[in-house]
């Protein structure tokens, strides 16, 4: 896990440090630092002493706790969901379209929602839009997407991404269940 905080430290040395308009030279001179060091910083080949982390910073011209907002340990790097822990669901106005629940995460000032649909034959939803991007896998099965009144079919192996916000609907016009994988993308 600590890992991760080393890994947004170096990244964000690297960051301000372009913001600046430091050289890599530049930033080694300013903090009394080796540019090897910087850079052996910056590509998260090296973890930096205290003295030398606090050196960088300043040599930045960044508040530490500015330098250090937002940064926090995630509670869990890798998440196991077993099939029996899905939440199921169904949306409101829709008939025939059986959610499963695999994750919802808070990353970084966005949110991701991973569910899985079983969309029935015959099944309805009138048009509707998210506010979020959203990605689409086919597992099975053949459907037709409609998106801001343009149809795209999409059959097994199939995916598709788009703004969520452009009103659509998923339409199984097969006599088989089509199964596919979605993923939500909210900005917070």
């Amino acid at each position: 896990m600590e890992g991760a905080i080393l890994l947004e430290i170096s990244k964000r040395i690297k960051q301000y440090r372009i913001e600046k308009g430091f050289t890599v030279q530049e930033l080694a001179d300013l903090s009394d630092v080796s540019k090897g060091m910087i850079s052996q910083i910056e590509n998260g080949r090296s973890i930096p002493s205290l003295t030398v982390l606090l050196s960088v910073v300043s040599a930045l011209q960044i508040n530490l706790s500015e330098f250090f907002k937002d940064m926090t340990q995630e509670d869990e790097m890798v998440i196991i969901k077993r099939k029996d822990e899905y939440d199921l669901f169904q949306k409101e106005g829709s008939n025939g379209f059986s959610y499963e629940r695999f994750l919802t995460r808070t990353i970084k000032n966005s949110t991701i929602d991973i569910v899985f649909l079983t969309l029935e034959p015959n099944s309805y939803r009138d048009q509707v839009s998210t506010d979020a991007f959203e990605y689409k896998y086919i597992i099975s099965g053949e459907v037709d997407y409609l998106i801001a009144n343009e149809t795209y079919t999409l059959k097994e192996g199939d995916s598709l991404f788009f703004d969520g916000r452009l009103k659509h609907v998923p339409i199984n016009k097969s006599k088989k269940p089509v199964k596919m994988l979605i993923v939500y993308f909210f900005d917070n």
